[in-house]
């Protein structure tokens, strides 16, 4: 069973290759992206001239957790991480985040979006000649499709949800060759998924990359998230103190790829997955619309490795709306420093954008219901910034007012410090099971996978999950292969030697 296809198309390759070296384009390996230190130094220099947004191919090479925090020229400088305090989060629990904003985008989708369109690529099975790369998805994942679509010479179609925030439509307007917005909000996936096999039927130079069942998503997080984790971990992690787990909410599931990961590392720590409690897919066989963006799809991803999942966690999302007024508006930010928080921490809770704000919340509950001491470190992302959400702040404001301390009273005590354990379950064998088996009616009946297969993924467990991990190292000797065929990473090395000895 081939999990992602790597037959090389030795003549398509060709085309692609060149097309490549016409628009300079070289691809970093999924070691260089664990690790910058081996970015050939010529790609270093050029990327000090070069903004993190800038549509740039050497661009690519900044998809990783460890660039500088800057807008402008910087290269790396380590794991960008966060560690919240007991006077935000009210648990003795160590709650460490790694923050995405500091990818191109502002968001890791860039890598997820990566892992899937890369393989294609220097496989010759995608030509970005004629073809055009459809990403659906309910946000982040379709920037990041369209911007390293754009970055490597290939042209995208955007597909989201029509209620999505403001912001994600402007930027995708600039980058993305075509924007479709299908109706209804965050967790209208069916709608998409439609909209998908609609333009299969109209068109022939479509490549359908859907992130739900792409296992590119699922590898990359795997091997990229997981070790900047791991990395984390090795750093913070006093003797006496212990790895508990990793709580992530669930949109596409990829980013629990770096829960597999981590499991191999410390078997006994767990995976816990959060949804909108307004939308609570998993833990109840539920469905309905949320505004946390970005997760809880009324579906259970195809790439979910559900037999490895420890916990569901709910989470609503007047916790996630309210806490983004008190952790960006004047009044709150006052309240919070008065309780003790920080006054450099309070200024970068703009770090944390609506879904961010949701893994603080259900990370939370899950120190709290494994009554976790100092001792204790639980793990999750911050996905993205409020750098793609001020358009929500500024319908909170007209839909109920100014914010006032009184405001911030209130949610301070009630949706942090007033955190629940309620709405969450530990998985048993059979409950895993039940949460697996919603993959029949979305994949097998809606999208035509093969029944086969998604017993492959419970029955032949761990295996079938290891044979995608696996598939890593080949991947980056395809990577390889592509530049070495382009030629342009060694004249870009050449002509750095040769300005230096000139100079």
């Amino acid at each position: 069973m081939k999990i992602i296809d790597l037959t090389v198309d030795k003549e398509q390759l060709k085309s692609t290759v060149q097309r490549a070296r016409e628009r300079n384009i070289i691809i970093p390996t999924f070691a260089e992206q664990k690790n910058p230190e081996l970015v050939p130094g010529a790609v270093k220099d050029k990327l000090e001239d070069i903004g993190l947004w800038d549509v740039n191919s050497y661009n690519l090479f900044r998809i990783t957790w460890k660039n500088e925090p800057v807008k402008h020229g910087g290269l790396y400088d380590g794991v960008n991480y966060i560690e919240l305090p007991k006077e935000l989060t009210g648990v003795d629990a160590r709650i460490i985040a790694l923050v995405g904003k500091w990818f191109p985008t502002g968001s890791h989708k860039v890598g997820a979006t990566f892992g899937c369109l890369v393989p294609r690529l220097t496989t010759g099975q995608f030509d970005p000649t004629y073809q055009k790369a459809v990403w659906p998805s309910t946000g982040n994942y379709c920037r990041g499709g369209a911007y390293d679509a754009d970055l490597l010479a290939c042209n995208s179609v955007a597909i989201l949800p029509e209620e999505m925030s403001q912001e994600r439509f402007d930027w995708l307007s600039k980058v993305a060759g075509e924007v479709i917005a299908t109706p209804g909000c965050e967790s209208n996936v069916k709608e998409i998924f439609d909209k998908c096999w609609e333009l299969r039927e109209e068109r022939d130079d479509i490549v359908i990359f859907n992130q739900f069942d792409e296992f590119g998503n699922h590898l990359w997080h795997y091997e990229v998230t997981g070790s900047a984790m791991e990395e984390v971990l090795d750093k913070e992690l006093s003797p006496n103190q212990d790895y508990r787990g990793v709580v992530l909410t669930s949109g596409s599931s990829g980013t629990m790829g770096c829960g597999d990961y981590l499991k191999e590392k410390y078997p006994t720590s767990r995976i816990a997955v959060g949804e909108a409690l307004q939308c609570p897919t998993l833990l109840r066989n539920g469905y309905g619309g949320h505004r946390i963006e970005g997760i809880g799809d009324k579906h259970v991803p195809w790439i979910h490795n559900v037999k490895n999942t420890d916990m569901v966690i709910d989470v609503d999302d007047t916790n996630s709306m309210n806490l983004i007024r008190l952790f960006n508006e004047p009044a709150g930010q006052e309240y919070l420093i008065d309780q003790g928080v920080d006054e450099e921490l309070v200024e970068d809770l703009d770090l944390l954008g609506i879904s961010s704000v949701a893994n603080l919340t259900a990370a939370v509950k899950f120190s709290k219901y494994y009554e976790l001491g100092e001792d204790d470190v639980v793990l999750t992302v911050f996905t993205d910034s409020m750098e793609l959400y001020g358009t929500r702040l500024a319908e909170m404001e007209t839909d109920y007012g100014d914010y006032t301390q009184v405001d911030a009273v209130k949610d301070y005590h009630r949706f942090l410090m007033g955190i629940k354990t309620d709405n969450m379950a530990e998985l048993d064998y059979y409950q895993k099971k039940r949460i697996h088996n919603l993959k029949y009616y979305t994949w097998i009946e809606q999208q035509g996978k093969q029944l086969e297969e998604l017993n492959a993924q419970w029955y032949d467990w761990p295996n079938y999950w290891s044979e995608i991990h696996s598939q890593v190292g080949r991947m980056d000797e395809l990577i390889e292969e592509f530049n070495d065929r382009t030629g342009l990473l060694e004249e870009l090395e050449r002509e750095r030697t040769a300005e230096r000895k000139a100079t």
